[in-house]
């Protein structure tokens, strides 16, 4: 088992992430949550560029107005207008998660070294280490990021 204090981001991220682009609809970054079981989802623009991480927070939160107002938002006018934090594979574990404390988030995208996104570490990844759970998973260079890849379509 590695020692804790040897763990960097690239060692407990989460590395296949479903991601929505910014014009995308708040129904179809809910369903996804939805169906994939996350919290989170990162919002990246051309280039797996971050554009923010949304949370099923955000989206609860942008349910006001009537229906055809929500239905006009797209999920980039939703993330938070702060600059969303990011941590680089390289980041130790213990600087990880002082940015998840600083900055008040249970998940923090990880970037390379051309800020594209490459995962995601939650809270759960950050106690799973803390336990000495994490799982052998083959490495995967520069992680398995997939955009939405299907649509929905309305039908009233």
């Amino acid at each position: 088992m590695t020692s804790l204090n040897a763990l960097t981001a690239q060692d407990v991220m989460t590395r296949v992430v479903v991601t929505v682009a910014p014009d995308e609809s708040p129904l179809m970054a809910w369903e996804l949550m939805r169906r994939t079981g996350v919290h989170h989802i990162p919002v990246i623009s051309a280039g797996r560029r971050l554009h923010g991480l949304l949370s099923t927070q955000d989206l609860t939160d942008s349910c006001t107005g009537t229906l055809a107002d929500v239905s006009r938002r797209q999920v980039g006018d939703l993330v938070k207008s702060e600059r969303t934090p990011r941590v680089r594979l390289d980041r130790p574990l213990d600087a990880v998660a002082e940015t998840m404390l600083d900055s008040a988030r249970d998940a923090v995208p990880v970037v390379d070294e051309h800020g594209r996104v490459v995962g995601v570490i939650t809270a759960v990844d950050v106690l799973r280490a803390v336990a000495g759970r994490i799982t052998s998973e083959p490495r995967h260079e520069p992680g398995d990021v997939h955009p939405a890849l299907f649509r929905l379509q309305p039908v009233l």
